[in-house]
């Protein structure tokens, strides 16, 4: 079995604590220079990690820039005034979104998507980088809500429905089972409305793992409701590209701990 790196013992020990947040950089709406201030003033807020992915990226070599200039600002901030070391873990959405200078990767099964390649497929293709590279390997269950999001049409999903719990209940179960020691609840890029409080509550009550919420979490008030259902992690995204998103971005980080 798999066994725990120091990411992953990380994130578990400061999840117990309640709720943190992972400032998602999608390399494709992002220079490396901007990519690395963003997640610095992101880390400066009350960011706890930095997730680098995205559904649409298909240049290696950009996503290599952009994991280089994150962790080298990262570590400069370590250095000089910061107590914890910030990890930057991937977050693919394909093949192309490995890279070898991430501290970790959330190695994903996309559970509901139609095509087996985003199930099992682009995974066993990935997995030889990802060994080769030495990279931290965390196993997640990925699920995607709706289907109106890049994330749902690129990964030919069949969305699964806010309303119905129960049906992201048999899939948490399943990540379970499977030994997927993560699970990340997707509502989509861009969404505007967060996965329901009773969703999130249904599935912490069956998943005793990492669960990572993300999609529509713009506001303290989204914080809130999904940290007081169950989510671990908050996973913010669409927010860093808005000028002047640290304020709100505070606020969030500040959500009450469960």
């Amino acid at each position: 079995m798999l066994e725990l790196g120091p990411v992953e013992k990380e994130l578990l020990h400061e999840t117990k604590k309640g709720a943190i947040v992972a400032a998602l950089i999608d390399p494709e709406d992002f220079s490396p220079k901007q990519a690395a201030a963003t997640a610095a003033k992101a880390v400066g807020v009350g960011a706890s990690l930095v997730l680098v992915g995205g559904s649409t990226l298909a240049n290696q070599g950009r996503l290599d820039a952009i994991v280089r200039s994150v962790k080298s600002h990262m570590e400069s901030r370590q250095g000089h005034n910061e107590s914890r070391r910030i990890p930057v873990v991937l977050f693919p959405g394909n093949i192309t979104g490995v890279s070898r200078y991430a501290d970790a990767i959330l190695f994903s099964s996309l559970l509901n998507s139609t095509n087996p390649y985003f199930i099992v497929g682009a995974q066993a293709l990935g997995a030889i980088e990802v060994y080769k590279s030495k990279i931290e390997a965390i196993p997640m269950g990925y699920l995607v809500f709706g289907n109106h999001s890049a994330a749902s049409f690129i990964g030919q999903v069949n969305g699964l429905p806010a309303s119905k719990p129960s049906l992201a209940v048999i899939y948490a179960l399943a990540a379970k089972y499977l030994g997927m020691r993560t699970l990340y609840l997707e509502a989509g890029s861009g969404s505007g409305e967060p996965i329901p409080q009773e969703t999130i509550r249904a599935v912490r009550k069956v998943y005793d793992g990492i669960l990572i919420v993300g999609g529509g979490i713009t506001t303290p008030e989204a914080a809130t409701t999904a940290a007081k259902a169950g989510a671990d992690i908050l996973v913010i995204g669409n927010l860093l590209q808005s000028s002047g998103f640290e304020t709100t971005l505070e606020q969030i980080a500040k959500s009450p701990r469960r």
